[in-house]
């Protein structure tokens, strides 16, 4: 049994130590080093090198998630691994679950089409931008939009410069012409042939995506299927997937019809009827599609990232998919493998009861102010005072701040953050911006647009 080395400070010892009583026993053997900082959140490698003799017999150490410095260099120096443990003492249990597990959340075995829908408005390289933005979202495809009476003469070149990239790209159109067009330049896939227009998909290499005639026909598409099938080339099939109110639930049937029916077509779910036409947050909408899709054997998505509240699906959809891929390979529920799709929410938003953050507040002996929030709301403290609000309006003129502009607005910002927590059931940690998981579409561009 492994035995660990838990680095600590005053404060939060005795709760690690409750902790550690609770989930230790047939995990592992430890031992805690209380290191003389007040706060452990404020542990340097530095300090640790400083203040720590090389231990024996332990198989590594533990220090918090937020210790700063260089532990590759500190490990060396004591000649014992060191690792970082989660920000929070309420997050260790889920931290040894999931070291223990190993879950792997690089492999997915649905493919993601994501759609420009205005291509033939955009310049070549301006969808060649929003290609390469997709792409980093985690799409494998670049699916060019036609619309309907709206030329595009620019589609070979468009074409031409999606696989020049390196993208796999389809297109999408009613117009029997653009898609001839597109199978000659060398699109990989067209979307959407019905059983009127399978001529197309003989003109070219591309891989058609068949889709019914009329609006809800099963058969139209079954017909579809067969004649491809004959053909003996790869293809897709695409019942189409409705919105809320207009055939949801029965075009959900056709789905597993098609699937019974054949269990060897690949088939593609456009899911953009509901992401984008249901004011709800898409990260939940998608962890559910993909449920679906992973029980239906669905081997490619077509999302669409048009609508302002959809504007983070196609990075949800590569998540959700990737989620529950490993899900099903486990058996076993979508829980525990990552909250990355919680965006709004937190599983344990308050991981300390207001006794807890009342029994820290008791020891704190400086002036410096701690934010903390509970189910009851938001709590700052220092050694002068403890104060609790739903709202930080009524906290602020407690605090004494009138003349430090700076430690004003530190405060300011900081107490907004927990409000804003407070009030969604999400997380909050004191110096650090809230996580929006995989909606936060700014924080890729943060270093660059910040000021100077």
């Amino acid at each position: 049994m492994q035995r660990i080395l838990f680095l600590t400070g005053r404060l939060a010892e005795p709760a690690l130590r409750a902790m550690l009583e609770r989930l230790a026993p047939g995990r592992f053997e430890w031992e805690v080093s209380q290191l003389g900082v007040q706060v452990a959140a404020l542990m340097t490698a530095d300090l640790i090198r400083r203040r720590l003799a090389p231990p024996r017999g332990f198989d590594f150490i533990m220090v918090p998630g937020r210790c700063r410095g260089d532990l590759e260099a500190l490990s060396a120096g004591l000649g014992l691994p060191v690792r970082r443990g989660p920000e929070d003492i309420a997050d260790l249990p889920e931290h040894f679950g999931e070291e223990k597990r190993n879950r792997d959340l690089s492999r997915y075995s649905v493919k993601i089409f994501a759609e420009i829908v205005d291509a033939p408005r955009l310049s070549v390289e301006a969808i060649a931008r929003r290609a390469r933005e997709l792409a980093a979202d985690g799409a494998d495809v670049i699916d060019l939009g036609c619309l309907p009476e709206t030329p595009f003469p620019h589609l070979e070149e468009a074409v031409a410069e999606m696989k020049r990239l390196g993208h796999a790209v389809s297109v999408d159109s009613v117009d029997e012409s653009e898609l001839l067009r597109a199978t000659r330049c060398g699109a990989d896939y067209l979307l959407s042939l019905t059983e009127h227009t399978l001529h197309v998909a003989d003109a070219g290499a591309a891989v058609p995506v068949l889709i019914p005639a009329r609006r809800g026909s099963y058969a139209s598409l079954e017909r579809a299927v067969r004649a491809m099938r004959k053909r003996g080339r790869p293809f897709l099939a695409d019942p189409i997937l409705e919105p809320i109110h207009f055939g949801l639930a029965d075009s959900l049937y056709r789905y597993r019809r098609l699937r019974r029916q054949f269990p060897d077509v690949a088939i593609l779910m456009g899911v953009g009827n509901i992401t984008e036409l249901t004011d709800a947050d898409t990260s939940g909408i998608n962890a559910l599609l993909f449920g679906l899709a992973s029980e239906l054997g669905i081997d490619a998505v077509l999302a669409t990232s048009v609508s302002g509240h959809a504007c983070a699906a196609v990075r949800e959809a590569d998540l959700a998919r990737r989620l529950m891929h490993a899900a099903r390979e486990e058996g076993a529920l979508p829980r525990g493998f990552g909250g990355g799709l919680m965006t709004v929410h937190d599983k344990r938003p308050w991981p300390q009861a207001l006794e807890e953050i009342r029994a820290v507040a008791a020891r704190v002996r400086d002036p410096s102010f701690r934010i903390q929030t509970s189910a009851e709301g938001v709590h700052v403290f220092n050694r002068d005072g403890f104060w609790s609000a739903a709202d930080p309006y009524q906290v602020f003129p407690h605090l004494g701040l009138e003349r430090d502009g700076a430690h004003a607005f530190y405060m300011g910002v900081e107490m907004a953050r927990a409000e804003i927590a407070w009030r969604l059931g999400k997380r909050y940690v004191q110096d650090t911006p809230l996580d929006w998981c995989v909606a936060d579409l700014r924080g890729r561009a943060e270093k660059e647009d910040a000021c100077p």
